[in-house]
This record gives C-alpha cells, structure tokens and sequence, in this order.
C-alpha cells in the first residue's frame, strides 16, 4: 500500500502528540516540528503590558490553572501513561513555525504532505511547500466557526450540534481554506467544553490518518468553503461570557441533547458523503 511521505508541525499539549502519533501510523513521518516559543519585538512586548491584555491573560491563566489541575487532557488522551511520542526521534525544535529552518527543512524533506495540528499560523514561504499542499486540524466548524475557542463559542451560541473540528488545507487565511471533512464529536448531558472538544479531536485523529490514506490511494478530497463564516479571536471571550455559559451548562443546558458522532467528507465531485 502506497504512504505519503509527511512532515508533522505540531504543539506539545497532550492532545497535540495523540494526533501526532495517529498520523504517524498512517504515513511515512519524516519529522515533527514543535515551536518553542515566539520570537520577542519590543512592539509585542508593549502591546502584551498593556492593561487590558495583562488583565485578560491574568484571568485566564488562573481559569486554566483551575481547569487543569490534575492534567486531565493528559489522562483523557494518555490514560495508560504518561503523554509520549511515539516517534520521538523524528522532532525538530524551532523558535517558531515560520522560521526559515522550517522551510529548509520541508525543501529537503520534500514531503508529500505537510500535517498541522496546534502551531502559529502559518505564513510566507512555508504555504508553497508539500507536493500535495499544507493540511491543518482546526477545533471548530469552519467557516460558521473559525479562529480561537470554537467548542466554546458554539455552546455560548447554544448551538451543540456545531462543536467539532474541521481539516481543511491551509491557504492565506485563517482557516478558510478547502473543507476536507466535518467532525462532530457524541455530545451527552454531562459533558463540559473542555470534554467536547477533546472527544472532538480524539475523533479527529482517526478521521485525520484516514485523509492520509485516501490521498495516497490518489481520491481527489476539498471543496472551498461556502462564505466567510465568522473569526472568533481569543480577545473575544470575556469573563461575562465564562460565567453565562457556566450557568447555563450547570442548569441543564445539554440535558435533553443526545447528538452522535458524525463525520462529513468533501471532495471535488460531491458537496459532501455522511459516514
């Protein structure tokens, strides 16, 4: 059976290595790049001090330190374990993604398929390189859902049916390129917005390897997206927002919801195929 040659640009979260690991098994992984950390200007540093971003990134953080005491995104995806690459050997460090090694390193490799899941977005020259282009895993319905905080925004929205990823390739925008496929992820009463979207990408990891395989058998998959949909952006969710959805799921809110999962495939003779 034929295997794309792929190169994986990915983030270090636990939910970053299962999907990392799953296209690993399902293509020839000739390396995985993980960014280290942006590169410093004294503008960004001044617009980070701000007030208004220092009192957003403060909040958040102590949100997060709350939600991720214990590191269950680490036992939800590595319940076995420790959270691990399979292929550990293959990373490649970067102070960024769009670093000039890393379009080195993609014109060497000469992958078929670059595979991003978690990264900056990419710019420049890195959007020219793969034989067969740049595919991203995105963790919201594009375009209806695009940007930051996507699970979030859909059940704010009171719209549960829409949380779930998109893998798309990547183009200029920000994921606006070529649907590849849908997936929404089972959604029960008691689920939170952190469960839902790590169900979401869990079930995305396998949707993802099976892309690999049908683009190395040659099958013809993405459709352009069908408008502009709406970019959220991490700015946008306030503590009034947290607080409003928190009520509303501790109410109830996806009590009488029993959604499935559902996966929707794009390709370029068909607006779209349920499986």
């Amino acid at each position: 059976m034929t295997r794309l040659r792929i190169m994986i640009l990915c983030g270090r979260s636990a939910r970053h290595l299962h999907v990392a690991n799953a296209l690993c098994r399902a293509g020839e992984a000739l390396a995985i790049v993980q960014e280290t950390g942006g590169e410093w200007t004294l503008k960004k540093t001044l617009k980070k001090l701000r007030p208004d971003n220092l009192f957003r990134k403060a909040w958040r953080w102590l949100r997060d330190r709350r939600r991720y005491t214990g590191n269950p995104e680490a036992k939800f995806f590595f319940p076995d374990g420790e959270p691990r690459l399979d292929r550990s050997e293959l990373v490649r460090e970067v102070l960024h993604i769009n670093h000039p090694e890393v379009v080195k390193l993609a014109r060497d490799l000469q992958p078929d398929l670059i595979c991003v899941f978690g990264t900056s977005l990419i710019r420049g020259d890195l959007l020219n390189e793969g034989r067969l282009g740049i595919v991203n895993l995105h963790g919201g319905l594009s375009p209806e859902y695009r940007g930051a905080d996507c699970t979030f925004w859909a059940l704010y929205n009171g719209e549960p049916e829409k949380v779930g990823c998109t893998l798309h390739y990547i183009d200029a925008g920000i994921d606006t390129g070529r649907l590849i496929a849908h997936i929404s992820p089972e959604v029960r009463e008691d689920d939170s917005e952190l469960v839902l979207f790590w169900r979401a990408v869990q079930d995305s990891a396998e949707v993802y390897a099976e892309a690999i395989a049908r683009l190395a058998q040659g099958e013809q998959l993405g459709r352009v997206q069908p408008g502009k949909g709406r970019l959220y952006q991490v700015k946008d969710r306030g503590l009034s927002h947290e607080q409003a959805l928190a009520a509303r799921l501790a109410s109830g809110m996806l009590a009488k919801v029993a959604l499935p999962r559902r996966v929707r495939w794009f390709t370029q003779e068909a607006s779209g195929q349920n499986t």
